[in-house]
């Protein structure tokens, strides 16, 4: 029997699989001995991104294996699911051709990554397959990108700074680009799953009572939420709510810290931070016009077909420009308290929080660099650190799957800085 490659990329003739290709390159010249291979649906492109990234990185990729499979092929998802230890899917938007490559993993025996930021596919994914994942040991884990691979590890770096017990935390992000204006700032595909997303919303609840049928107990003090606009309490600007998947992958991590560990669950707020009132005013107003077009039929359609018209530019089918995506500069700052002591008997404190953390991640071309890079990492954490991950197999988001591996260490080694920025005790 033919041995496995370690690593497939699937639907490499994508923008985001592109990108993978590349930092799939220096992984394997990094890491030495690595195997891999890339599939798609079209023979000729597959050999044309070999061909480009040759060209480009000056590496001869003669010994990458190409494979043939189609979402629409049951049996091609086996066969290429079978070829390889994890699978990095790179097809979306999830909700439409996920659950496909999943299940096929599943069936396999081959672990699974995405950069999915679509809380209706994970969350469906987990309800639906994390015993026939456990039962095959085989480890599903989504969000393994930009979303949410810093607020994840972000939020398990922050709570580490207290010896005792943080209470909540909540998380500013703040992105920026000198040549912005010079073109798209994200590829259609990312907008395509937001609309979908956006527009089924409504399957997020039900899903959640069979999700989690006992819900996180209620914590003290509790964490208000700050509202819809407010000036930054970390810096300059002012700050909206962060509509991305963060706060709901970070809220099933903590789902699993409490239910399996025990541990005291982390209430969460996430936010993000504009430069100015004019520039909140504005994304506002585009967000308004894309949340009423996604509620009907004839409203997503508009949104599809011309991204570029409703996005103000934001969004092409071209996506960024390499140029642009090396000025992209992200940080999530975490903002939280809680205790210098543990409580021994339980998790409620009688007392105030007594400590304040701030701590920071920060990064370079979060989109689609860093994120397929984190997606990466890990894909061979996974191979190499299975033994240190929950349970015998499963699907979970990433701050459970990853805690207690060296993924956070291996992120700070490929370009994400993460800091204290300040500790002190609350008189």
């Amino acid at each position: 029997m033919t041995e496995r490659l370690d690593i497939i990329i699937f639907g490499a003739t994508g923008y985001t699989g592109k990108v993978a290709v590349e930092e799939c390159v220096a992984l394997a010249k990094e890491k030495g001995g690595l195997t891999w291979g890339i599939a798609g649906r079209n023979q000729g492109k597959l050999a044309e991104v070999i061909a480009d990234v040759e060209k480009k990185t000056g590496e001869s990729l003669k010994d990458v294996k190409i494979v043939i499979a189609n979402v629409d092929d049951e049996k091609s998802l086996k066969d290429m699911a079978s070829m390889c230890k994890v699978l990095v899917n790179c097809v979306g938007p999830y909700r439409h051709w996920g659950e496909q490559a999943v299940k096929a993993c599943i069936e396999s025996g081959t672990h699974h990554v995405d950069v999915s930021g679509e809380p209706q596919y994970m969350e469906k994914m987990q309800l639906m397959y994390h015993k026939q994942a456990e039962e095959k040991g085989v480890y599903i884990v989504s969000a393994c990108g930009f979303d949410s691979i810093p607020a994840e590890i972000g939020s398990l770096f922050f709570s580490k700074q207290f010896d005792g017990e943080p209470n909540a935390v909540e998380t500013y992000l703040t992105s920026s680009n000198k040549n912005r204006s010079k073109g798209a700032g994200i590829h259609y595909g990312t907008w395509e799953s937001a609309v979908y997303g956006l527009a089924h919303a409504n399957e997020l609840r039900p899903l959640r009572r069979q999700l989690f049928p006992h819900r996180l107990p209620s914590m003290s003090p509790k964490l208000q939420s700050r509202g819809a606009v407010f000036r930054s309490p970390v810096g300059r600007g002012w700050c909206l709510p962060f509509l991305g998947s963060d706060l709901s992958v970070m809220r099933r991590s903590q789902h699993y810290f409490h239910e399996k560990k025990g541990q005291r669950p982390l209430q969460i707020q996430c936010y993000f931070t504009l430069p100015s009132l004019i520039a909140v005013l504005g994304v506002m107003f585009v967000a308004s016009i894309f949340f009423v077009l996604t509620k009907f039929g004839w409203g997503r359609k508009l949104l599809l077909s011309y991204p570029k018209l409703f996005s103000f530019g934001f969004v092409s089918h071209e996506g960024p420009t390499e140029e642009s995506r090396k000025e992209t500069k992200f940080a999530i700052t975490f903002v939280g308290e809680g205790w210098a002591e543990k409580k021994a008997d339980g998790n409620q404190h009688t007392s105030a929080p007594d400590t304040r953390v701030v701590t920071k991640v920060s990064g370079f071309d979060p989109g689609y660099g860093f994120t397929t890079r984190c997606l990466l990492l890990c894909a061979t954490t996974i191979m190499s650190e299975a033994n240190k991950m929950p349970g015998k197999g499963g699907v979970y988001p990433p701050g459970a799957a990853f805690a207690e591996t060296s993924l956070m260490s291996k992120l700070q080694s490929h370009g994400l800085t993460m800091e204290v920025v300040e500790k002190k005790k609350i008189d």
